[in-house]
């Protein structure tokens, strides 16, 4: 592509330097720009359903475009979608919540991002898993706030040190980020776990983020939100969505659950940023939630075969090692036994062996060593992407 030139340099905001990205789209664009050169790729390495949005939420959706819900709605929010997610978290997370504690918002992210800009002031410090979601760190770095990594290891099943957590608590931190199940890695907090990071925090002045965005894709066991220690009632930013459950990404419809005065100064950021969600997208949401729920388990149950035959495959390919992750639709096998690096050895896989997958370092520091899978692609595909795999690993290793 051949650059304009212009009279005037772009003079950047310095903050902008500090700004991070989510490598899955970039990889995204290398593996569409091989398959416009005629290469097949295998793409495991987008984040989202391969299912589509089931039909009842689609038809709810075009039946309100259809009868005029295409204007703008109240920047938090339509009520009944409001009251609807204050049921379902009230049911799911046993808890009472209010419609005045929920904020609608266009996708998970900006729940993200306006939880942060909100409570984090600069030299503030923020406790996060690595590796972990990357928006998370880079929003923290944004505002001047400081990241503090907690190394999620793949011998606590990638779950919370609590002892480690304790160690970093110090007098600026200001928000701690749960991520459960998650992201990259498939570990699940336990109960026990969650009751634990609770005991650690105990009666300190510091808010937590709880991303849930995955709580209904959990294989073994079930979840359990720190909003549901009434201690944490008040200090918890509940972010789940419609994106992952519903097949509903390209949708862009998500939620916050918090304090009613905390949600109050959210829908301020939305009312100088987003102005409010597409009206006809959260009509279709109140479908999605008040619907046929058969979608959710057949797309957990497809999940769960796909899992199966991912790492047992992985488990018998020289130089990987796979656990067998517990939720979400991603796996992180260990790939230190290839002698690669996780950067180097996710762009062979894509460039020479027609395979997308993420290095473990696009998910911070302490992913060095893995690489991340999705199994959001039919199990044809993921046969076809592990073949080609044990073929190079056969050849280069």
């Amino acid at each position: 592509m051949s650059q304009i030139l212009t009279t005037y340099p772009l003079n950047l905001a310095k903050r902008m330097q500090r700004l991070g990205t989510e490598t899955a789209f970039e990889v995204l664009v290398q593996a569409r720009a091989l398959e416009a050169q005629g290469r097949d790729i295998v793409h495991l390495e987008i984040g989202e359903p391969d299912f589509d949005t089931p039909a009842n939420i689609v038809d709810a959706g075009v039946e309100a475009l259809r009868t005029g819900w295409s204007h703008y709605g109240p920047s938090a929010g339509l009520p009944m979608l409001r009251e609807a997610i204050a049921e379902y978290v009230s049911s799911t997370r046993q808890v009472r919540i209010t419609p005045d504690e929920v904020v609608v918002v266009p996708g998970g992210k900006p729940i993200i991002f306006f939880t942060i800009v909100a409570l984090i002031d600069e030299g503030d410090e923020v406790i996060y898993p690595n590796p972990g979601f990357p928006i998370y760190e880079s929003m923290i770095e944004f505002v001047g706030g400081r990241p503090v990594p907690i190394h999620l290891r793949e011998e606590r099943f990638f779950r919370f040190d609590v002892n480690e957590l304790a160690e970093k608590i110090t007098a600026r931190t200001k928000l701690i980020i749960l991520n459960s199940p998650q992201n990259p890695t498939g570990g699940v907090l336990e109960e026990t776990d969650v009751r634990d990071v609770a005991r650690v925090i105990a009666d300190r002045d510091i808010m937590v983020l709880s991303d849930e965005i995955y709580s209904r894709l959990i294989f073994e066991g079930k979840h359990f939100s720190i909003l549901s220690v009434p201690e944490f009632r008040d200090r918890t930013i509940l972010l789940d969505g419609f994106s992952k459950t519903y097949a509903m990404t390209g949708w862009r419809l998500g939620f916050g659950v918090m304090r009613h005065d905390l949600a109050a100064q959210v829908a301020r950021l939305i009312v100088n940023s987003t102005s409010c969600t597409a009206s006809f997208t959260q009509m279709a949401g109140v479908e999605a939630l008040h619907g046929d729920q058969s979608s959710v388990d057949h797309m957990l149950d497809e999940f769960r075969q796909r899992r199966e035959v991912m790492v047992q495959a992985l488990n018998n390919i020289p130089g990987f090692r796979c656990q067998k992750p517990h939720g979400a639709f991603y796996v992180f096998p260990n790939i230190e036994g290839t002698g690669w690096t996780s950067k180097k050895l996710a762009a062979a896989l894509l460039e020479e062996a027609g395979g997308a997958c993420l290095s473990g370092t696009a998910f911070g520091s302490f992913g060095e060593g893995y690489i991340r899978f999705s199994i959001a692609n039919s199990t044809q595909n993921i046969e076809k992407a592990l073949l080609r795999i044990r073929e190079w690993t056969g050849k280069r290793l």
